[in-house]
């Protein structure tokens, strides 16, 4: 089974570090970002599974990302992350169809489970369009 790759933007340092130790132990695939910058470019350059996105973020706020993600990449799952939830924020997360909308402080086994359901069923879906695309019709 190929391995499992996810982006996490989050601007603060103890949260990525976490995260990335946490995904690396179960043998993820994992780039870290502290910004925006840099992550458009890195959802291009590579195949991700998945996209973990704080809210609070310096320059553009999670919600732009996203936006500016799920222009390019719909399919691409994608995760908000936040501290400061609110209906507003929520109802922008549903608008832009992301695939979850998770509170700080999670319980990191509870985010794998949510984490892997989201990855298992996009690949899936994947292999189901790709089966499509080559059937007679």
């Amino acid at each position: 089974m190929r391995r499992k790759n996810i982006i996490v933007v989050d601007d603060e340092l103890l949260i990525r570090d976490l995260l990335y130790d946490f995904f690396t132990e179960r043998d993820w695939g994992v780039a870290v970002y502290g910004s925006s910058e840099n992550v458009l470019e890195a959802v291009r350059t590579k195949k991700y599974d998945i996209v973990l996105v704080d809210l609070k973020l310096p320059e553009v706020d999670g919600i732009s990302l996203v936006s500016k993600i799920k222009d390019l990449y719909p399919e691409l799952p994608v995760i908000i992350m936040t501290a400061f939830p609110s209906v507003e924020t929520a109802v922008e997360a549903l608008r832009l169809k992301v695939d979850d909308y998770i509170t700080k402080p999670f319980n990191i086994n509870r985010l794998f489970k949510t984490l892997d359901g989201i990855v298992e069923k996009s690949r899936e879906k994947s292999v189901a369009v790709r089966s499509e695309d080559v059937l007679p019709g």
